[in-house]
């Protein structure tokens, strides 16, 4: 493969989910920006290319050095470890298959043989029942790097957010928002907007309370917790200012007036990215969004959807997310 282009690679997610047919819906859209190469079961690859794309050959190889893409052919790093896929069935088969695809590519990219990792959606309660511990990709590929300051970025056109917490329930995720917590997450968004290319990142912080707490008639997490990390990382340089109340900084963003908005969960960043990328967007109606883990020695990037067994198999499912999420690993490569 020329040496010019990024070497990406895309894990094939849950066998029964959408994962397969999304990567072939994409794949002649994304060939053009690099070298392609699907880490995960050849079997399910050529049952989506013969349902989705006949034209389309999968190429199953051994390493990623005898791969050989085209538009025409689509190398897939066989791990063979499917037999018998029903689309739509939750399994802890499954389950296993995908974290064994995420498990392969951690490995490729930490030796440098891949220059960047897009994900497929990975089913959490396949995962769990196969033995996982992570709620999802993200703790897994921080624990598989030793990685102990990261957060999810969500990226959606012009508007970008990352959380101090994810998947934990809303209770636990209030507790999680201390002084250091949102500070890291500030400055792992900062790093990871350069990398993005924009050389002078601004920076929001979304409060936790309705208005910010409102002076602190709404609660005392804002002057506890989330002003003294904003003055903290601001001291350092970094354009960084907040909180912000949540109700109105992700249109700020949106508009312009930031490049990021860190959020203090889970729901508080996913809702505005969705409600723009979930509803069309510049996408003519198709599901969009990226989805980064940032402050990783490696590059990773996902689609910002779910496995969705109730469409799996019926060629319905969008691949603009992944068109999205491989250019902007492309772009970070």
């Amino acid at each position: 493969m020329p040496e010019e282009r990024p070497v990406i690679g895309v894990t094939m997610g849950d066998p029964a989910g959408i994962g397969s047919e999304v990567i072939v819906g994409a794949y002649p859209r994304i060939v053009d920006q690099a070298d392609v190469v699907v880490i995960g079961d050849a079997s399910v690859m050529e049952e989506a290319t013969s349902r989705f794309d006949p034209g389309l050959t999968v190429q199953a190889v051994s390493a990623i050095d005898e791969a050989d893409g085209s538009e025409d052919v689509l190398p897939v790093l066989d791990v063979d470890n499917v037999e018998d896929v029903e689309f739509g069935s939750l399994s802890e088969d499954n389950g296993a298959a995908s974290l064994a695809y995420v498990e392969r590519a951690i490995e490729l990219a930490t030796a440098g043989e891949i220059d960047a990792i897009t994900t497929a959606p990975i089913n959490k309660q396949a995962t769990r029942m196969a033995g996982s511990e992570h709620a999802g990709h993200t703790g897994m590929l921080a624990d598989h790097t030793d990685t102990e300051d990261y957060s999810m970025m969500l990226v959606e056109d012009d508007l970008r957010v990352t959380h101090v917490s994810t998947h934990v329930p809303l209770r636990e995720a209030c507790d999680l928002v201390t002084e250091d917590a949102v500070a890291s997450t500030i400055e792992v968004t900062e790093e990871a907007l350069r990398d993005l290319g924009i050389a002078e990142p601004s920076i929001a912080v979304a409060g936790l309370n309705p208005h910010a707490s409102d002076g602190g008639l709404l609660g005392t997490e804002e002057a506890e917790s989330i002003e003294p990390a904003v003055e903290r990382v601001a001291e350092t340089g970094v354009d960084v200012t907040g909180p912000h109340s949540p109700d109105t900084v992700y249109v700020q963003a949106a508009g312009g007036d930031y490049d990021c908005v860190v959020s203090m969960y889970h729901d508080q960043g996913h809702i505005p990215i969705k409600m723009l990328g979930f509803t069309g967007g510049d996408s003519d109606g198709e599901v969009s969004g990226v989805n980064v883990t940032i402050g990783l020695p490696i590059v990773r990037t996902s689609v910002d959807h779910g496995t969705a067994f109730d469409i799996a198999g019926d060629g319905v499912a969008s691949p603009q997310s992944m068109v999205d999420a491989v250019s902007v690993a492309v772009d970070m490569a």
